[in-house]
C-alpha cells in the first residue's frame, strides 16, 4: 500500500484552465468596453472642425493676439450673484472703447450645457448681464469688439461652485 491517500477527483484539468482564462479575459474586455463607452460619451474630442484650416489660420491668429497684447487693453471678469460683469481698461486704467462683448461659456468636458451671452454696455468699459450659471468648472471665452474689430479676446477657466446663483 501507498502512504498517500487516494482521492476521487481528477485535480486541475484543462477545463478548469479554460474557465479561468475565459473569466480573466472576459473581465478585461468588459472593463475596457465600459471605459471606452464612458470616454466616447463624455467628450466629443472635437477641438476644431477642420484641423487643416485651423493650422493654416494659426499664424494670423497668433499675430492678432500679439497685437492685442501690445495694445495694453486688459479685461476683468467677475460673477456676482448671477450677474456677469466684464470691464475693459486701457494701459493707463481708463475705460477701453468697445461696443460689443460676448461671453461663450463652455464646459471643459462635453458641450450640452454650453451657451453664449451678449453683455450689454452699462457704461464706458463696463458690460454686464444677468444669467443663472450652473455650478462647476467652466471655460469662459470673452470677445470684445469695437466697430467690428476685436479689441480683446481672452479665455478664462473658472469654478462656480459656492457662488450664489
Amino acid at each position: 500500500m501507498s502512504d498517500y491517500p487516494i482521492t476521487g477527483g481528477k485535480g486541475f484539468t484543462g477545463r478548469h484552465m479554460l474557465l479561468i482564462m475565459l473569466t480573466f479575459f472576459g473581465i478585461i474586455i468588459a472593463v475596457n468596453m465600459t471605459m471606452a463607452w464612458y470616454a466616447s460619451s463624455s467628450w466629443s474630442g472635437l477641438v476644431v472642425k477642420n484641423t487643416y484650416v485651423a493650422s493654416q489660420e494659426f499664424n494670423k491668429k497668433a499675430e492678432a493676439m500679439r497685437a492685442m497684447a501690445m495694445s495694453g487693453v486688459s479685461g476683468k471678469f467677475a460673477l456676482h450673484d448671477g450677474l456677469i460683469v466684464y470691464e475693459l481698461h486701457n494701459r493707463d486704467g481708463s475705460p477701453a472703447a468697445a461696443d460689443e462683448v460676448t461671453a461663450h461659456f463652455k464646459r471643459p468636458v462635453g458641450d450640452h450645457e454650453d451657451f453664449v451671452i451678449e453683455l450689454p454696455k452699462s457704461h464706458d468699459g463696463h458690460f454686464e448681464a444677468r444669467r443663472r450659471i450652473l455650478s462647476g468648472d467652466w471655460i469662459v471665452e470673452v470677445i470684445s469688439k469695437n466697430q467690428g474689430t476685436t479689441v480683446m479676446h481672452e479665455a478664462l477657466r473658472i469654478n462656480t461652485a459656492g457662488f450664489v446663483q
